[in-house]
């Protein structure tokens, strides 16, 4: 018996949960973004009417509003759309214990064995109507025997709408379709399968795998076999997600750094937000990373393994500070940093103790560490801060606040 796999895609996700807080906004085109002034000014969301204008995610905001004149841009509030998207899994839950999110507004249902086959449309069409009913917002859902399938049926009709792609007439949906419409099929690969001619889901199905191998490796045999329908890799439960491999955050400047300080500052607000959420998750690193992009945005990184795997948030900055200063970047002026924690070890994970060491320190600024997240779960990530953030006038505060992973 063949599988039934659904995808929902919450419709326009960041800017439908906008509009249920700024209801005098509906009917106005409407599109989340990053902030002009501190040069983080690109269109990250976007409803339908600016969609239609020809807004699209990644634009710069100057580049849409030349666009759309009456687009109106609010800045993004992420625990808000994460806070949402948990609710939303809620209503999956009551469904199949098997749901594997893909992004905060993107989820895999396997609903195998809990209906039968001809019957996922209305299950799907009854998912939608909860999703709306409860939540304010629409989805769009594929219902097809695979995953891959079921994507493609969530990108096929929007808004607010169900597409069924099964055996009898998948070719007849997916074939005609461009070629980067196929899950995993980015930009380069796109690139290289229009240079063999390939165009469509359609002449990628029927081209020669070897000739496909050859120019794209592996996944050319992967995303052949997709285009065949030839897919059976499991929905995973949540718990079951392969687990975290590194933990980070980096920021783009609101101005250029030009001295060692600025640095420090800014690396030390990277840090609190990278320890944070390594405690959070209950791990340890054995080795920190940093990223450095000068004013003629030119990269570079450098890492360094550590005696002991750590999640203090003192060690952390300290390290990473460490690493710059083995740079030698300046004179030139920073726009952007990162940390990132790999290696990662459980927090629980035994290690031999040097005699050398100070490890009841290490032990009490951990504590503290955990006190601050205390704070800032029930209070708000800014609410508690180091003194560090808040020199050279505040002019990085906040400035990483946002935790997240690299």
């Amino acid at each position: 018996m063949d599988r039934v796999i659904l995808h929902s895609d919450i419709n326009s996700c960041y800017a439908s949960i906008e509009l249920l807080y700024h209801p005098h906004l509906r009917g106005r085109p409407l599109a989340v973004g990053g902030s002009q002034e501190d040069r983080h000014g690109i269109i990250l969301a976007k409803e339908e009417l600016a969609k239609r204008c020809g807004v699209r995610t990644g634009m710069t905001i100057w580049q849409a509003k030349r666009l759309c004149p009456e687009l109106v841009v609010l800045p993004p509030r992420m625990d808000l759309y994460i806070k949402f998207s948990q609710d939303v899994q809620k209503i999956y839950a009551e469904y199949t214990d098997l749901k594997e999110p893909f992004g905060i507004d993107e989820c895999w249902l396997d609903l195998t064995g809990c209906v039968a086959p001809e019957k996922g449309e209305a299950v799907a069409i009854e998912i939608g109507n909860r999703v709306k009913k409860d939540m304010g917002v629409t989805v769009s859902i594929g219902v097809s025997w695979n995953k891959v399938f079921a994507k493609l049926g969530s990108d096929y009709k929007k808004p607010d709408a169900v597409t069924v792609i099964d055996r009898a007439g998948y070719k007849n949906i997916v074939w005609p379709l461009p070629v980067k419409e196929l899950l995993y099929v980015g930009p380069s690969t796109s690139k290289k399968l229009r240079a063999m001619g390939i165009d469509t889901i359609g002449r990628l199905a029927a081209a020669d795998p070897e000739a496909l191998r050859l120019r794209l490796g592996k996944m050319g045999l992967v995303i052949h076999s997709f285009a065949n329908g030839l897919d059976d890799s499991p929905v995973l439960r949540e718990d079951l997600v392969p687990p975290i491999k590194s933990i980070g955050n980096s920021t783009t400047t609101p101005r250029d750094l030009v001295n060692d300080r600025e640095v420090q500052v800014t690396l030390t607000a990277l840090a609190e937000s990278v320890g944070m959420r390594l405690r959070e998750n209950g791990f340890m690193g054995r080795t920190v990373e940093i990223s450095v992009r000068d004013s003629s945005l030119h990269w570079r990184s450098r890492q360094s393994k550590l005696p002991y795997a750590t999640d203090i948030t003192r060690e952390i900055a300290d390290i990473s500070f460490g690493l710059f200063k083995s740079l030698h970047v300046w004179p030139t002026p920073v726009r952007s940093l990162g940390i990132r924690c790999t290696e990662l070890v459980s927090a629980n994970f035994p290690e031999q103790l040097s005699l050398f060491s100070d490890h009841g320190k290490r032990d009490r600024q951990r504590q503290l560490d955990r006190v601050m997240d205390d704070i800032r779960r029930r209070h708000g990530f800014e609410v508690i801060q180091r003194a560090a953030v808040f020199q050279n006038g505040g002019a990085y505060k906040g400035a990483c606040s946002l935790p997240g992973a690299l």
